[in-house]
């Protein structure tokens, strides 16, 4: 297994010891901290670029988003995401643009930010669907899936492959297909890894 280099910058000393300690203990992360956006840059000159910096926009040192760049430049080569606990549109939208590789919410659960983290150190933007870049028009209404298409969704968010989704629910991997096409249509995602972001940031899973 890969190991995904993550530098947690956030000065909410409770929380980010809370989330380094799941991260570790949930397997294949390498977590350090700072409290500080001069602790963060020190530690990327000391260590190299991480995989991923979660970035706290609200940190001592970072003068809001004249911070993110800072953290940018530094950690070129890594992604970094900020990491807030409140959900600023205009604030997420604009790190976007700047090169930041998404938003995080602090809301969400330690299993949906460990996902999360493997998504956006696998290339992809992580972007809250309450807060949908091009929201769809019916985003607030409810989606329904059947018990296994819910099934097989879980499994997407938990990164399994459909040969690991068939096993696990023993059919066979066509059927699993299908569903993941049902599973995508009903959530108007581009394909499973979107389908996965968009069901984990609005708590379906």
């Amino acid at each position: 297994m890969t190991t995904i280099s993550i530098l947690l910058a956030d000065d909410h000393t409770l929380l980010a010891e809370s989330l380094e300690l799941f991260l570790e203990a949930d397997g294949g992360f390498a977590v350090e901290r700072a409290e500080t956006l001069d602790a963060a840059l020190a530690k990327i000159a000391e260590f190299g670029h991480f995989d991923v910096v979660l970035l706290d926009l609200d940190m001592p040192g970072m003068a809001g988003l004249r911070g993110l760049e800072k953290a940018l430049l530094a950690n070129a080569g890594g992604r970094v995401v900020l990491f807030s606990g409140q959900a600023r549109q205009d604030a997420a939208l604009r790190a976007i643009e700047m090169g930041a590789a998404g938003y995080i919410p602090k809301t969400l659960s330690p299993k949906s930010m460990a996902t999360a983290v493997r998504f956006v150190a696998a290339g992809e933007t992580y972007f809250p669907s309450n807060l949908s870049r091009t929201k769809r028009p019916d985003a607030d209404a409810e989606v329904q899936l059947s018990q296994r298409e819910f099934q097989v969704l879980r499994g997407l968010c938990e990164g399994q492959t459909n040969k690991d989704i068939a096993q696990d629910l023993q059919l066979t991997e066509v059927t699993v297909k299908m569903y993941v096409r049902a599973v995508c249509t009903k959530l108007k995602a581009n394909n499973r890894t979107q389908a996965a972001i968009i069901a984990l940031s609005s708590g379906m899973i």
